[in-house]
């Protein structure tokens, strides 16, 4: 129990978590991951690596090695969540400031956000496939004035929203309990996919034999590693974002042995798997249908009716519920929380990130503009390394994993610094961040490509890892120069 905490910055959900309530085993660690992991975007991101010329293995290495890579963050982040029971945004104050880490905290949930909208909008998508398998192509009707979507598909986005909120909003617990009892439905409708496709195609048709356009006489001979790099950090940047606030989620695990061991099951694991039926199955479509199918929604349409394709689109929406719920609620919801904690409490968080899925409008964003939101969103998670690299170097190499659990709930003492902000972190965070700026700008086609110099087009091709390194590496030391606010000091 705190001694003297400031009532400004504590609530019952943003307050330590006492040892009685932390209850998560490797079990539920696993299967937080494996509902997490098991999405649309994970089944199409191999197939993407294969359409830029990777042949099979290479391109389910390549997602192999992107999320070993991000495990390690992963791990590292989630120690203190364990240790002492905190969220993100509490683990930040350490390294920006009692007000500073509102910064942080609020870059990561704003890109949650924009994730959330679009994750319900396929979800409430899947609801709307089955009812048409169920009732016909007659609920199809008239787009609605300004909404621009039918009455069906509205309902339809609506209910997958109501679900999540009636989960959400029983709390943290009943995350657990989604994730725990998504997670053997999600692995087992999986691998019928995987079984329907090999039969269906009397093997994966051209998967295992198809060749890397890299290799001697391809296409693209030579050019490996030119695909390979930013590949990689496309992966590493798909779940750099959960690499931030997985205190979020090790705060409720028993011992560091759970948080560390069903991490290592359920993300590299898994995502590997679900990356080889991703591309095993499209693969198979090639001569089943006469064209590759990559979009799972797409292909659950060309199965036809019966019983398949209701289960399948069945698992596609709960899929998409343990995916979104758990990646993109809690962290905006534990953000917003932390700007005014004796104001907001988790669900009121959780219901404003819910309200404003629902006034963006995802529909209009994917339809009008859906690889630019994808770039984009994926670009501003890869920007957010440099928030990891501040919280490893100042947790583990200037902390040494020694925290002052009260002075982080305190408008005095060592996380102060001046006026609530460390300017150190601060400055650390821009170095980190600005030199992935331009490469951004022309990745996303915000600027013309053709005015930003190659080499910051090859820097933002390593954006994770370069921010990572800056940020990380000039906190350490204008920490250790200038001792801000004698944070340091025993």
């Amino acid at each position: 129990m705190l001694k003297n905490p400031d009532p400004s910055l504590i609530n019952d959900d943003i307050a330590p978590t006492p040892l009685s309530e932390r209850r998560w085993s490797v079990l539920n660690m696993a299967a937080l991951w494996i509902g997490m992991v098991v999405c649309v975007p994970t089944y199409m991101l191999s197939g993407g690596l294969v359409e830029s010329g990777m042949n099979w293995w290479q391109a389910v290495l390549t997602v192999s090695l992107g999320n070993a890579i991000v495990l390690v963050p992963m791990i590292l982040n989630g120690h203190p969540g364990t240790k002492y029971g905190i969220p993100f945004p509490v683990l930040a104050r350490a390294s920006f400031g009692i007000y500073g880490a509102n910064i942080a905290a609020v870059m990561r949930g704003l890109v949650a956000c924009g994730w959330f909208g679009i994750q319900t909008w396929i979800g409430g998508s899947a609801i709307y496939q089955l009812l048409i398998v169920l009732m016909g192509p007659s609920i199809a009707t008239e787009a609605l004035p300004i909404l621009g979507i039918n009455l069906a598909q509205f309902g339809c986005f609506l209910v997958f929203w109501a679900a999540q909120v009636a989960i959400i909003w029983r709390g943290i617990e009943s995350i657990k309990h989604l994730e725990t009892l998504a997670a053997p439905f999600l692995v087992l409708m999986g691998f019928l996919l995987l079984g329907w496709a090999y039969v269906k195609a009397d093997g994966f048709g051209p998967m295992l034999s198809a060749p890397s356009q890299f290799i001697e006489g391809g296409a693209k001979e030579g050019q490996f590693w030119r695909v390979f790099f930013p590949s990689l950090t496309a992966m590493v940047g798909f779940w750099a974002t959960l690499s931030l606030n997985i205190p979020d989620f090790t705060r409720y695990a028993k011992t560091q042995r759970d948080q560390i061991l069903g991490q290592a099951i359920g993300l590299p694991t898994f995502m590997t798997l679900f990356a080889f039926i991703g591309v095993a199955v499209t693969s198979a479509t090639v001569v089943i249908y006469g064209e590759a199918i990559s979009d799972p929604t797409a292909l659950l349409g060309k199965m036809g009716g019966g019983m398949s394709i209701v289960l399948s689109l069945i698992a596609l929406t709960v899929a998409t519920l343990s995916t979104n719920i758990a990646a993109n609620v809690v962290s905006p919801a534990n953000a917003i929380m932390n700007i005014a904690p004796h104001k907001v409490s988790f669900r009121t968080g959780a219901m404003v990130t819910a309200g404003l899925g629902v006034a963006m409008f995802p529909w209009k964003l994917l339809a009008s503009a859906g690889d630019y939101i994808f770039t984009w969103l994926i670009g501003y998670s890869a920007l957010l390394g440099a928030i990891g690299g501040i919280l490893i170097v100042d947790y583990y190499l200037l902390r040494k994993t020694e925290l002052d659990l009260e002075a982080l709930y305190q408008k005095s003492g060592r996380y102060w610094y001046k006026s609530g902000y460390n300017a150190v972190a601060l400055a650390a965070l821009a170095v980190g961040i600005l030199p992935n700026v331009p490469g951004f700008l022309a990745q996303s086609g915000l600027v013309e490509p053709s005015i930003i110099p190659e080499f910051f087009k090859i820097i933002y091709t390593y954006a994770w890892f370069v921010g990572f390194a800056l940020a990380g590496l000039t906190h350490m030391v204008l920490m250790r120069a200038t001792n801000a606010g004698g944070s340091l000091e025993p």
